[in-house]
């Protein structure tokens, strides 16, 4: 059974501090004792991307991170349902499979999830990529699911309000909902050819991943509890493939 790990909220700049002090010493991060970053193991045989209850799930590193609702947009709320994510990843050489799970306690049609990564070399905030005084602004990658559409979204962002889907649409994402929990696979190709706007993953090297979790019920209003900007968010954390062993 893999051990889940739960980590306590850091910003990315906090992160890159640490990951600069483990390259010093010529080592690498220890995931079972830093608890800083997902990993996707390297599988040989199918990559369980369409199915979030595949057995091979359970052999991939779990790690554990907390969500808090966003307060960067004045459009926020101050409780959020999901308190945190484990995460999982698996790659084959060619495709990556990341899943998320998390508590909801109904399932309902506006239930969503999402993917963040940065793109390129510029070190962008995990709000969107919104500038901040000691951050420059994205661009940023956001893999995108909701409940009722029942697939993937690619997109886009540079900031508030910019948020876009791009022109082309290579993250497939599907999600399983059993006994409170949700189960949410995106997918995608480890590098495609867009690469001033997807994410491009090396293995052996880090990057930065973040999450974001929407709680479709209906209110009284008859608007869904958190839609939008309102929502529950991670900061920045580090994701890696492994790479083959012969690397």
């Amino acid at each position: 059974m893999a051990r889940v790990r739960r980590v306590g909220k850091r910003w990315w700049v906090g992160a890159v501090g640490l990951l600069a002090l483990c390259v010093a010493a010529e080592v690498q991060p220890a995931y079972s004792q830093q608890s800083v970053a997902v990993r996707a193991g390297l599988v040989k045989g199918p990559l369980p991307a369409d199915d979030p209850t595949a057995a091979a799930w359970a052999t991939a590193s779990v790690s554990e991170f907390p969500m808090s609702p966003q307060v960067h947009w004045p459009v926020r709320i101050t409780e959020v349902t999901a308190k945190s994510v484990k995460v999982r990843g698996l790659h084959d050489g060619t495709t990556v499979a990341i899943m998320l799970e998390y508590s909801d306690p109904s399932e309902d049609p506006d239930d969503a999830a999402a993917l963040e990564f940065m793109v390129g070399d510029t070190k962008a905030h995990f709000a969107h990529g919104q500038p901040m005084a000691q951050v420059e602004g994205g661009p940023v990658n956001i893999w995108y699911w909701k409940n009722k559409d029942g697939k993937g979204s690619d997109l886009g962002a540079k900031g508030f309000g910019t948020l876009k889907p791009h022109s082309h649409q290579d993250v497939k994402a599907k999600g399983v909902y059993q006994a409170g929990v949700w189960k949410v696979v995106f997918s995608r190709p480890l590098n495609t050819e867009h690469v001033a706007e997807d994410t491009q993953f090396k293995p052996g090297e880090f990057g930065s991943i973040a999450f974001a979790v929407w709680d479709g019920k209906k209110m009284e209003s008859g608007q869904p509890k958190e839609k939008g900007s309102e929502k529950a968010i991670s900061s920045w954390w580090y994701f890696r493939a492994d790479a083959p062993p012969d690397y």
